[in-house]
């Protein structure tokens, strides 16, 4: 493939999405992600003060989550785990999705749409654990009763969400289908909690994206041409 036609093919998919971020950045700079950059901020102090002998026990009862927990206390927690990265993975990793996934959708989908969006997918995550171990390690989709006591992954099912519900919505599908198989390519090669739990991201967003879709087509013409010019990257017309 020629490099016009690879740079034909970067504009289809990624057209779209580039001119909605890169619009929303020129018009106004760094205010268009505050959200994202006090989520990193929040990741790295967490990360800090969580390898400091006082530090662990404090963010572990602030934002950690596991399957164990009461629902009242997992629900509690749920909005700090989101930025409490995982003690046996490179924190820089962690940073660097949450900067790049959250700043996208954040320029692309607004704050309250993001965050909406992230904590959809940690849910789903949470709610598929307590599942998992009600069925058993007998079925594929159950886990052994210990994983009850494995901590929730953090901000990667929150990124993993965002991931598939901002390329859909701005027509990536090769980026989406790429981040759904990457997922359950993941599980098959080492099928453990937090890759399970980043598939029930995945599933909990493609539903939201089917109805998403389904109330697009249902909306009265002008508001759905409107919207899917907003989805385009082009202008809305007016009438």
């Amino acid at each position: 493939m020629n490099r016009a036609a690879l740079l034909r093919a970067a504009r289809t998919e990624w057209g779209p999405l580039y001119a909605a971020v890169w619009g929303t950045f020129v018009r106004k700079r760094l205010k268009a992600i505050p959200m994202t950059l006090s989520a990193v901020a929040l990741t790295a102090v967490f990360q800090i003060v969580q390898n400091q002998p006082w530090g662990f026990g404090p963010v572990q009862r602030l934002g950690c989550v596991q399957a164990q927990l009461p629902w009242w206390l997992a629900l509690l927690r749920t909005p700090l785990s989101l930025f409490v990265p995982a003690l046996d993975l490179p924190v820089w990793g962690a940073l660097a999705q949450v900067l790049i996934v959250f700043g996208i959708a954040e320029a692309a989908l607004g704050m309250g749409r993001t965050l909406a969006v992230a904590y959809l997918a940690t849910l789903a995550g949470t709610m598929y654990a307590r599942l998992a171990i009600a069925i058993g390690p007998g079925s594929p989709l159950g886990l052994p009763p210990e994983a009850a006591a494995v901590v929730d992954t953090g901000p990667s099912a929150a990124v993993v969400g965002l991931a598939v519900y901002v390329s859909w919505r701005y027509r990536a599908w090769l980026t989406c289908a790429v981040v759904v198989l990457a997922m359950f390519g993941e599980v098959l090669l080492k099928p453990n909690l937090a890759g399970k739990e980043h598939i029930a991201a995945v599933v909990a967003l493609l539903v939201v994206c089917g109805v998403d879709e389904l109330r697009l087509r249902h909306k009265p013409r002008s508001d759905a041409h409107r919207e899917g010019d907003q989805r385009s990257g082009a202008p809305a017309s007016r009438s």
